[in-house]
């Protein structure tokens, strides 16, 4: 099966509060660790330095760098429209720049293409998902594929995996939740609208990627000592 990272980079945007041992630079190091520097990357909005921090990691002919008016939606669309250009079979990860992966979450995620027939998957199993009556009227179910457990969830982040032929189907409905008046992607609403309408996602137990915001980590994985290893 053939993958493709597409990568969102920005000094725009509210500042997050993240754990003190990650920053932009450590994110996409991790990233290109595990997967190579064979990745899409649009750098939009950057400084002057964070672009010649991508550089160190990526060869310049697979850089975008942009000043795109819609903030994160905006550099979505982009990224969006350039995804549209594949094969039907093409996996498309899109991927955000405050995420941190295991080592081997690459495999994972192409066993759970092989082993189901989601329309989307994310490696980021969420925190809220275990909040108390947040989800009663979206049951969910696990699904075990050789080395992790899969639940049904009905949204996760704008980080996931799907295959072209997927985004194609549902481009109108992922294009209505790019708000590029308030310049963010309506995720949790668009993952919510496409459950409703019969689609479905898939999120990987334990975590293999986590979002690094605030107290949002992915449960029982140990981040700061991924972070430390790769150092």
């Amino acid at each position: 099966m053939s993958l493709r990272v597409f990568y969102r980079i920005s000094d725009a945007g509210y500042n997050k509060v993240k754990p003190d041992y990650v920053n932009n630079e450590n994110c996409l190091k991790n990233c290109v660790k595990h997967f190579g520097k064979d990745i899409d990357i649009i750098a939009d909005n950057v400084s002057d330095d964070t672009f010649e921090m991508v550089k160190k990691y990526v060869p310049i002919s697979k850089i975008q760098r942009t000043n795109i008016k819609g903030g994160n939606a905006g550099s979505f669309t982009l990224l969006f429209e350039q995804a549209l250009l594949l094969e039907d079979e093409t996996i498309v990860y899109f991927l955000e720049d405050d995420y941190l992966h295991q080592e081997g979450w690459v495999d994972i995620l192409l066993e759970g293409f092989e082993h189901m027939s989601a329309d989307y998957y994310t490696l980021y199993d969420h925190p809220n998902k275990y909040y108390p009556g947040m989800w009663e009227k979206y049951p969910s179910y696990l699904i075990a594929t050789p080395s992790v457990h899969w639940r049904t969830t009905v949204s996760t982040t704008n980080t996931y995996a799907c295959k072209y032929k997927t985004l194609k189907k549902h481009f109108d409905i992922h294009v209505k939740y790019c708000d590029l008046i308030d310049k963010w992607t309506k995720d949790h609403d668009k993952f919510t609208h496409l459950w409703n309408t019969g689609s479905n996602l898939v999120s990987c137990i334990p975590g293999y990627s986590t979002h690094v915001e605030g107290n949002m980590l992915s449960p029982i994985v140990e981040w700061k000592k991924i972070i430390n290893k790769q150092k």
